[in-house]
């Protein structure tokens, strides 16, 4: 497959530039820094979990973990969250905003002069405190100001506050002093000062015994403090810094949860005052927040890795396991791959060093690989001396995957940061595979730098940092040769690849050379230099078409068979990261530091779309369905989501200019479509729209039955076929069924069409057209010629009737059956009058105008429907 060499162009009508590709949503955000908020339904007799993700918040039901809101956005990042029965409460920045159903802000309060960080509803009121030392009590309802304390920061810097139960109107504050007040908030007065334990606070809670508290403190240190008689109960230390969380088991047992910030869990039993079992490594970062949920043994944690975690406290001892999760990147993804041809799953790898699989479908078909070990059984026996970090695989800075054999062995298989051993995974059973791919001999030093697995699924080849490309069988793990004299280029290999019958191989190095080898021999038959050193490589197998990235910032695109540049594009103002071919191969998706997404059309060798986006992309993929262009970003942990719209509809594309001045595109999921506004009572549009007010945009049908029009075409068969043997025999007189009018002189009745307001000229023959069988209509689209009885302006009236019912969009079906009928009988006679053919030309023009309409939405509603049936199935 070879285009010229010269430039075309896409023809187009009425385009807007850059409107290829619309945000979607993002997958695998889950959690951030933020403490979650717990809410329970009472008509749902389900409690929900609410977690910031940044500038807006997700609801999940804890039964299932699964999402059933999402926020709108806010201008800034959430700071902290709140929940009562009602609404949620989020502060960003200054202000504190009130969300009605998980989504729409109902209320917004303005008042604080520093970032708020501290929420607490309590009744009819709302208590905000901010870093400069002001406190500010907010009527929920009004949205005004009822109370406003200012404390020293120098003196009292608040740092934890909470309502002690059965406390009317009362506020426990606790400072990074120590000390600790407590305020009566309705009548401004401040009823008594706890000197504290010269520690800061950093966590109230409220225990399941009135009067007691739970002190955490910055030193590790746990209070069980009585608060109506100022007496210490009980005091715990744990091991592992501050205190970041508390939690009390209300469900029967007196147990204690604590949170630390190297994300371990300690359980601690209150009745024996000793710590019952501790489990570390809960989250990989700072755990934000934990609860008990009432009544039940279940624990929801959330931290900064990104995951929410519920566990259930069933194991002897007191102990508890993991009972459900939802867990993205903890860092920013690296390189995300469509996995499978159905395009409903993306492979990530991250920063992180875990491989993940999101699903586009639901989030409960996502996977996580994990880490990798670099010694699985030294992994399970756990031998002393050795950390567990240590036994952690690097980061994944390549792989590649293929479906085809995924049921028997390894699928996967991934370069590391800094090993010279590439490592398999198996997708079907969501683990690290078998085997370590180890280069040979004295090789064991490079870093494997480039994977690709061939199209049978059979063999992997790794290209490493000293030239060698070597290859696997990913059955056995066995090395089954290299490329070249022991080395395929002078320096480091930059891309390797195979195409679809697995004769050919292709490698590129920083030595500028791209050389084509026979996949079986494994002899060198061809080399091209190339401008610049390559970054990447891209093969599209289908079409042939090889796309390298260079470190100028150029693309070049090879054709397989020809083995010569075709196309070589030019636009890119930082270093390429990433590129993707459309399903077709039509397209070439590149992403760059200089944080645009470009779309480039191979055909006409044209750009065609780009777009600018907040973050520098690192990974693109298309799906193999060209649905979604999915996206990762260097500092978000999020996969993102773009639609083709040239899937759901009419999109024009035209040659973008060389100074062209791309727009920012807001990521999706990220920030909301308009200005928020204030969220009022909505009342539901069921207005009636008539028939004409729809024919305007749509059709409407005749819901005649189909055996009256739809054997119109046919008649004379069917008449043919129906005819009687012997012939019929006129009764003597007129049938008694026959319809009469009333009176002294007998007189049929004939058949009379109700005066209509409007179109009443088109309604009369279009009733009697309606009461007519198809032989009588037949019989009467015939009558119209001059040689039937009719004349030649019957044709023209019959043709402007056709005409008005074409332009009202009614009876669409019987039109189309008239119309088709008319023609048959008499194009020949009309081909002869040149106003008639006038008329029918123009008539043809609105015929094709109202079809394209149609086709169009007939189009989406299938595009959606198939769109849907994939997804549940």
């Amino acid at each position: 497959m070879c285009w010229c060499a010269c430039s075309g162009s896409v023809r187009v009508s009425g385009s807007v530039l850059g409107s290829l590709f619309s945000g979607f949503r993002v997958l695998g955000l889950y959690s951030d820094h933020v403490p979650h908020a717990l809410r329970y339904h009472k008509k749902h007799r389900e409690f929900y979990v609410v977690t910031s993700v940044g500038k807006c918040f997700h609801t999940f039901n804890v039964n299932r973990l699964g999402i059933v809101a999402v926020s709108n956005s806010l201008s800034e990042d959430i700071s902290c969250l709140a929940a009562d029965r009602m609404l949620v409460f989020a502060a960003a920045g200054r202000m504190v905003f009130a969300f009605a159903k998980n989504k729409e802000v109902v209320m917004r309060f303005h008042g604080h002069q520093q970032d708020v960080r501290l929420l607490l509803p309590l009744g009819d009121q709302l208590i905000s405190a901010d870093s400069g030392g002001d406190v500010i009590v907010w009527d929920v309802q009004s949205g005004e100001i009822y109370l406003r304390l200012q404390f020293d920061t120098a003196t009292f810097d608040l740092s934890a506050m909470m309502h002690p139960s059965t406390y009317l109107n009362k506020v426990l504050l606790g400072s990074s002093q120590g000390a600790l007040q407590l305020w009566n908030i309705k009548t401004s007065k401040l009823l008594y000062t706890f000197p504290g334990w010269s520690v800061g606070v950093t966590v109230l809670q409220q225990s399941p015994a009135v009067d007691v508290v739970g002190i955490g403190t910055a030193t590790g240190r746990i209070i069980i403090h009585n608060i109506r008689l100022d007496e210490t109960l009980m005091s715990f230390t744990q091991d592992w810094g501050p205190i970041s969380s508390l939690a009390f088991r209300t469900d029967g047992p007196p147990i204690m949860a604590s949170g630390s910030p190297q994300g371990h869990i300690a359980f601690w039993d209150l009745e024996r005052r000793q710590l019952v079992t501790q489990h570390r490594n809960v989250h990989s970062t700072a755990i934000a927040g934990a609860t008990f949920l009432h009544g039940e043994p279940l624990l929801v944690t959330n931290g900064a890795d990104n995951a929410i975690k519920v566990w259930i406290l069933d194991q002897e001892g007191g102990g508890a396991r993991l009972l459900r999760s939802r867990q993205g990147h903890s860092a920013p993804p690296t390189t995300i791959r469509h996995h499978g041809n159905d395009g409903k799953n993306i492979l990530s790898a991250g920063q992180d060093g875990t491989l993940q699989s999101f699903s586009t479908v639901h989030e409960r078909f996502n996977k996580n690989l994990g880490h990798g070990s670099v010694n699985k059984k030294k992994e399970k026996k756990k031998k002393k001396g050795v950390a567990y970090e240590q036994l952690r695989l690097p980061p994944i800075t390549a792989f590649a995957s293929a479906a085809v054999r995924q049921a028997d062995w390894d699928s996967i298989v991934s370069c590391h940061r800094g090993r010279s051993s590439a490592s398999t995974w198996s997708y079907s059973r969501c683990t690290m595979g078998a085997y370590h791919l180890q280069p040979p001999g004295a090789h064991r030093d490079a870093v494997a730098t480039a994977v690709d697995i061939t199209s049978c699924g059979n063999f992997a080849l790794i290209g490493s940092s000293c030239g060698r490309v070597d290859v696997y069988n990913l059955q056995s793990g066995l090395h089954r040769g290299c490329y070249g004299n022991d080395k395929a280029h002078s320096g480091v290999v930059r891309g390797v690849a195979t195409d679809t019958l697995n004769q050919l191989t292709v490698t590129t190095g920083s030595d500028w050379l791209l050389k084509f080898w026979r996949f079986k021999s494994r002899k060198q038959e061809e080399q091209l230099k190339l401008t610049a050193a390559p970054a990447c490589m891209m093969l599209h197998r289908d079409s042939g078409m090889l796309a390298l990235a260079l470190d100028d910032f150029t693309l070049l695109v090879v054709d397989m068979e020809t083995r010569r540049v075709v196309r070589k594009f030019a636009g890119h103002h930082g270093s390429i990261n990433d590129m993707t071919f459309s399903p077709d191969g039509r397209w070439l998706v590149t992403v760059a530091m200089d944080c645009t997404i470009r779309t480039w059309d191979l055909p006409s060798g044209s750009l065609i779309d780009c777009f600018l986006v907040s973050m520098a992309p690192v990974g693109v993929s298309l799906s193999p369905t060209g649905d979604f262009l999915a996206t990762s970003h260097v500092d978000s942990v999020g996969v993102y989501l773009w639609t083709n719209k040239s899937l759901c509809g009419p999109v024009g594309l035209r040659p973008l200019p060389t100074d062209y001045q791309p727009t920012n595109e807001t990521l999706p999921g990220t920030a909301a479509d308009e200005p928020q506004q204030e969220v009022t009572s909505e009342e539901a549009d069921d207005t009636y729209e008539s028939v004409e007010q729809l024919g305007a945009e749509l059709v409407t049908l005749s819901l005649e039955p189909e055996s009256r029009w739809k054997s119109l075409l046919h008649i004379d068969i069917i008449k043919r076929r129906n005819r009687p043997t012997a012939p019929p025999v006129a009764p003597p007189t007129a049938p008694f069924f026959l319809p009469t009018v009333p009176g002294l002189t007998p007189r049929f009745s004939l058949p009379m069409a109700t005066e209509q307001d409007a179109q009443v000229e088109l309604d009369r023959p279009m009733r009697l057209l309606k009461d007519c069988g198809p032989s009588a209509v037949s019989l009467e689209i015939t009558a119209l010629s001059p040689e039937g009885g009719g004349a030649s302006h019957l044709l023209l009236a019959f043709i402007h009737m056709i005409d008005s019912m074409l332009a009202s969009g009614r009876d669409f079906d019987l039109a189309h059956a008239y119309l088709a009928l008319f023609l048959k009988v008499h194009l020949r006679s009309l081909s002869h009058d040149a106003v008639a053919m006038d008329t029918l030309l123009r008539l043809s023009e609105r015929l094709e105008s109202r079809w394209a309409e149609l086709r169009a939405s007939f189009d989406q509603s299938l595009c959606l429907l198939s769109y849907t049936k994939s997804a549940l199935l």
